[in-house]
């Protein structure tokens, strides 16, 4: 075996790098309905999804097999290869986070990692069987099969709990909240890490440190999840209000119907080795809570915007990731200017990120966007079939202070 070269180290810090943002990005999957709802208080969702993906690291690593050994050829993949396709995927990660989008960190390692792979060995390197079935497909099913659970279980909920006792069902919703986030938190970690786990593997296997076909050694599981929860605990409080506020206005019974499917479409997928975004999956289980509910809707405006990014996620990581990879064939020098390139460009949409401040303090904030679109055809037609209950039942009545202040005061939703 090769020893331990510079450029390889450069690539796991790079991994990391990346594992890290996907932490911050990601943290809206499993918090943003909590925190919307009240369930938990911000800071302490965001504390305890950090240790609970730091568990779920630790749990599987089927994901990280397929891809370090199935999505592309080892045997044609340097080093450069995946640190080009590392900087195509941050890249996206920074700038959807800066604006607020939640689009897939998957798909965004996945097509940096596709691109770069495809300028460097060309078009057969990358295994389109692989691709297909345990990424594609599940990128487009994951958001429906959690959509369509969320919007049934919802529907069910509120069914059941409209002759339960208000503050029995109050107490009881706010516990399954926390459970149910608790449990995102923990497929997230089963997923999501285990993706930095194999990228780093990747990379040992095509710089000579460990032999091909090998699972990921153990402090690459460790150094993957402390880099995630590290990510997770500062909290993506941008996307943690688009997805908590901006989709739908959520009440605790949604939040728990849509944190529960989404969990389950997570876990599953991690045990059959499936890279689906769980960022398509909770957002998929969110608008089916939103729907679920009489009169509730989804500002289709916003979830619109949403799925634009999720289509160009994978080809504009693999373009970045191309052109990197591109640059760093001219060899040290190249590798240097896009390290340099990288730094520069996360400074900057860091600073410009400090122009609008968003944390803990005013995350559940609505944002005056959602405050003066007036409400679209798809909206109107909805609430035409489905008009809003005449009065406040059992099952459907405010279960937090802040919520019943906002229910007092009229707003308006946005559709497309």
């Amino acid at each position: 075996m090769e020893s331990f070269s510079l450029i390889l180290a450069i690539v796991v810090v790079t991994a990391l790098a990346f594992d890290f943002t996907n932490g911050f990005h990601d943290t809206a999957n499993a918090m943003a309905t909590t925190i919307s709802t009240g369930a938990m208080r911000p800071k302490a969702a965001v504390a305890m999804s950090a240790v609970l993906n730091l568990v779920g690291a630790f749990l599987s690593v089927e994901v990280a097999n397929t891809i370090s050994k199935g999505l592309v050829d080892e045997a044609g993949i340097r080093p450069e290869v995946i640190f080009a396709a590392l900087v195509g995927a941050i890249l996206w990660n920074l700038l959807t986070w800066l604006v607020g989008l939640p689009s897939s960190s998957s798909h965004a390692l996945m097509g940096g990692l596709i691109g770069a792979t495809i300028a460097s060995a060309g078009v057969g390197a990358v295994h389109g069987d692989v691709l297909v079935t345990k990424v594609l497909i599940p990128a487009i099913a994951a958001p429906l099969v959690a959509g369509i659970a969320a919007m049934l279980a919802t529907r069910l909920t509120y069914s059941l709990g409209r002759k339960a006792d208000g503050k029995a069902s109050e107490k009881g919703y706010r516990a399954g909240q926390i459970a149910s986030a608790g449990l995102v938190s923990l497929a997230h970690g089963t997923n999501d890490a285990q993706k930095t786990m194999g990228v780093i593997t990747l990379a040992l296997v095509a710089g000579g440190a460990v032999a091909p076909d090998s699972d990921p050694p153990m402090w690459v599981i460790l150094s993957a999840g402390i880099a995630i929860a590290l990510g997770t605990y500062l909290g993506g409080w941008r996307i943690i209000r688009t997805m908590g506020k901006g989709l739908t206005d959520l009440r605790p019974q949604q939040g728990f119907a849509a944190q529960t499917s989404a969990a389950t479409v997570i876990l599953a997928s991690s045990h059959l080795g499936f890279s689906l975004s769980t960022t398509h999956s909770v957002s998929g289980s969110v608008m089916g809570a939103g729907l679920g509910r009489k009169g509730g809707v989804v500002r289709w405006s916003t979830a619109t915007r949403m799925f634009v990014a999720w289509g160009l996620t994978l080809p504009a990581a693999a373009l970045v990731g191309a052109l990197a990879e591109y640059v760093t064939g001219f060899g040290n020098w190249g590798t240097a200017v896009v390290a340099v390139f990288l730094v520069a460009s996360s400074a900057a949409i860091w600073k410009l990120s400090r122009r609008e401040v968003v944390d803990h303090t005013n995350v559940n904030d609505t944002g005056a966007e959602a405050d003066e679109e007036p409400a679209g055809v798809v909206t109107a037609a909805m609430a035409a079939v489905t008009p809003p209950p005449a009065g406040p039942t059992a099952g459907d009545v405010p279960t937090f202070p802040a919520q019943a202040a906002a229910e007092r005061t009229p707003t308006t939703t946005t559709t497309v």
